[in-house]
């Protein structure tokens, strides 16, 4: 860390001058700052965390073949809360911003790989991580992105991969208006394209975005290249270049 000081800052400085001008710092009030693991120890992949607004000390982080684990002293101990599902395998999580204590958990890691671990579809809490309830979507096998609208707990939008190693019809983009009691495939290409990624626009949950790919773990990648989303009337509609597809809807009831 202390390496790295005199490359930083002037990095910083430059991309905001207003700071060097307006405040000066002793570089020693930082040297006491490192990083540090704080847990939970162990090994394997994490691809899903987060925190809650409002709550600094609270935290929870999905593990690809581990579950979830929960720390409300700001990551000093955590403890596991999904043990007794009947999948241990995490693509993603969402607090509800709007509601802390509900949180969605999209089961099946999502990441194309050799070995990787598929799950069983949509978990739900509704008292921070208690209990948790099983929503539907298992022959997606793999959700790798849940969002939830900052101001409406039940309004939430999930990517499913689907099958690593063969075609489904359950997977893209689903979306719940009810809290996970009923489902509505919003975006689908094909039994082979599944979603990767969904996104909302920081100024209006009313605009989501949404990454596909048509890839397995055997398949031989495609060509990369940028992806722009277009907007054409009030369906979503594909930029696409190489081996993927970005979407974009906006203005619409979504």
């Amino acid at each position: 860390m202390l390496a790295l000081r005199p490359i930083v800052w002037p990095i910083v400085l430059a991309l905001f001058p207003s700071i060097a001008v307006a405040q000066h710092y002793d570089p020693s009030l930082l040297a006491g700052l490192h990083w540090r693991l704080i847990g939970p120890f162990r090994g394997g992949r994490t691809v899903g965390a987060t925190g809650v607004p409002g709550q600094p000390n609270v935290f929870y982080i999905g593990v690809n073949n581990g579950g979830v684990w929960k720390s409300t002293d700001y990551g000093r101990t955590w403890r596991p809360i999904f043990d007794d599902q009947a999948t241990g395998s995490v693509g993603a999580l969402a607090v509800a911003g709007s509601d802390p204590n509900v949180i969605y958990v999209g089961s099946g890691e999502g990441l194309q790989r050799p070995d990787l671990s598929v799950g069983d579809g949509i978990y739900k809490s509704t008292d921070g991580g208690r209990t948790w309830r099983q929503l539907g979507l298992q022959d997606g096998q793999q959700i790798p992105a849940v969002i939830v609208d900052p101001h409406d707990a039940n309004r939430v939008f999930v990517a499913v991969l689907g099958h690593p190693y063969g075609p489904n019809a359950e997977r893209g983009v689903f979306r719940s208006q009810d809290g996970g009691v009923t489902w509505q495939k919003v975006l689908y290409t094909d039994e082979n394209t599944g979603a990767m990624d969904v996104a909302f626009d920081p100024a209006n949950p009313q605009t989501v975005f949404a990454v596909l790919c048509h890839r397995r773990p055997a398949d031989r990648p495609g060509p990369a290249g940028p992806h722009r989303p277009r907007r054409v009337g009030r369906r979503a509609r594909p930029h696409v270049r190489g081996g993927g597809r970005r979407h974009r809807r906006r203005g619409v009831p979504l």
